[in-house]
């Protein structure tokens, strides 16, 4: 399940690790710690170190937060994960000269290009799962069952909301247009003419941040159409739906 993170850091049993036993478990998370990632100082490693204690399970969790893990204790396979993934970037950062001249894997036969990257993804790897949910909670998109429908949800809002332009034209301070308070009719009168003009300026305020509300659903009903327009295919099958 972790295998190829655990063969990159030097764990001395990738293939057999079991996250689901206790003890190896909790011996894996002080290795990680005391090896890898060293956040804590060694003097502060000993809550962790105590493996047979009733309270490591919570000073696992303020692990957690201290490296500003986005799982909890809870969901083990996915903070497992994600430690490992701390621990792979810390890893390279150490001995950088040592995998710069690394060449990366690359495909003999040229002429099979995928016309969607997602076509080949294993959507039932545990690792895909971890690193999908991670993706999901940093930008606060909804979970679904379907993890391959969360990773188009998460490539809309990258494409739309986080590409240059994008974030060019949001960093942009809006400058509004003189509004004569003259030619907007009220309403109603409060008695006093400042009152009244306070009035007017508030009514503009909230219909303009209806419009901007408008804007907002229909920008989520093309995101969500855009998602479950495209009906479920099999790919391994060359059959679509169930």
């Amino acid at each position: 399940m972790f295998r190829r993170k655990l063969t990159a850091l030097d764990y001395h049993n990738p293939s057999g690790f079991d996250h689901k036993d206790e003890t190896e478990f909790r011996n894996f998370i002080v290795w990680l710690e005391d090896q890898k990632i060293r956040h804590y100082k060694i003097e502060d490693r000993g809550n962790l170190r105590n493996i047979p204690s009733s309270e490591w399970p919570k000073y696992f969790q303020q692990y957690l937060q201290d490296v500003n893990c986005p799982f909890t204790s809870q969901e083990r396979q996915e903070s497992v994960d994600w430690l490992l993934g701390l621990a792979v970037r810390f890893e390279y950062g150490d001995n950088v000269e040592k995998y710069k001249n690394c060449q990366p894997a690359t495909t003999t036969n040229k002429a099979e290009k995928p016309t969607d990257p997602l076509i080949h993804l294993d959507s039932s790897d545990p690792d895909f799962k971890a690193g999908v949910m991670g993706l999901a909670n940093l930008l606060k998109i909804q979970r679904h069952d379907d993890y391959l429908v969360m990773l188009k949800a998460i490539r809309i809002l990258i494409q739309e909301r986080l590409n240059p332009e994008a974030i060019s034209k949001a960093r942009q301070s809006k400058e509004g247009l003189p509004v004569a308070l003259d030619k907007h009719i009220l309403g109603f009168d409060t008695g006093d003419a400042t009152l009244n003009e306070a009035a007017q300026i508030l009514r503009l305020l909230h219909i303009e941040e209806l419009r901007d509300l408008q804007t907002r659903i229909n920008e989520a009903i093309v995101a969500v159409q855009a998602v479950i327009a495209d009906p479920k295919t099999d790919h391994r099958l060359g059959k679509v739906g169930r």
